[in-house]
This record gives C-alpha cells, structure tokens and sequence, in this order.
C-alpha cells in the first residue's frame, strides 16, 4: 500500500470514528443529564436494591449508602413517621421517600416545584421494586413539605 493510500484509508476511519461519536454524543447527553441519586438503605433490603435497579434502569446513576440507622437520615430530611418506607434517597436537593416510580422522579426534577420530595408511604405491592407477579395495590407517590402532603401521582 503506498503512502498516499494509507493516508486516505486512516484519514476516511478517523471520519466514521468522528461520524460514530457525533451520533452517540446525544444519547450520552440526555443520560448524563440526569443527576445522581444517593439511597440510604438496610445493608439487608432485598426491595431497596431493586428499586435502585430501577432507577438504573430509567437511566439514573446510583450510589447506595448501607446505613444501619436509617431512622436518623429520614429525620433528618423532614420525613415523618406517616410518609416513611424502607430506603430513602436524595436527588438534587430532593428527598425520595420509599418505591417512588423513576418517571415521578423525573417529573419533580422537570418541574421543579418548591416542595420537599416524594413519598410512597409502606411498601406496596406493584411499586417498583415491590413486584410481585401480577398483584398490584394501588398507590400515591405524594409531594410533602412542612406545610402538608398532596398527591403528586396515583397508580390505580
């Protein structure tokens, strides 16, 4: 192969690596938007785990923080006995309470109201990480503040 061949053959791969990248980069971006979530769980929750494969699923980074005294983290970010579940989480300066479904946690951080978080309260049947074959109970993932709780979304 002469030189000048060469050159055109590395110079047309460099130009499909540079096309290649050019087409993926809005894929990496919209990812990449999303901030990271930080979960406070039980080292033993088998759900917590799999509501946070979840949220990695949607598109989220993770970090997991196994914490024996998860009590002190919900006081700490204003959840109340009446909101509390197993796990919870902090979301760009959001608090997530329990099995919140990621497209909600989308939702809060597009709309950004002035509240501050969501909750799903207990643990129900069908919320993400709590499937459970066909069984779904219905639920509110709710918005909460120091001044009450509303319903955010409901799953019916």
């Amino acid at each position: 192969m002469t030189t000048a061949k060469r050159n055109y053959w590395l110079l047309g791969i460099g130009a499909a690596l540079a096309i290649t990248a050019a087409a993926l980069l809005p894929l990496r971006s919209a990812t990449s938007a999303l901030p990271e979530v930080v979960v406070y769980k039980s080292p033993t929750c088998g759900c917590c785990n799999a509501w946070i494969d979840h949220l990695q699923d949607n598109g989220f980074k993770v970090v997991a923080r196994d914490t024996n005294d998860v009590t002190t983290i919900k006081m700490q970010h204003g959840v109340t006995p009446e909101l509390a579940s197993c796990h919870t989480a902090i979301v760009d300066g959001y608090v997530l309470e329990g099995h919140v479904p990621a497209a909600d946690v989308k939702a809060l951080l597009a709309q950004r109201p002035p509240i501050t978080g969501l909750s799903v309260p207990g643990m129900p049947i069908g919320s993400p990480g709590m499937e459970q074959g066909d069984t779904k109970q219905p639920y509110d993932v709710v918005a909460f503040d120091k001044q009450g709780v509303k319903v955010f979304s409901s799953y019916r």
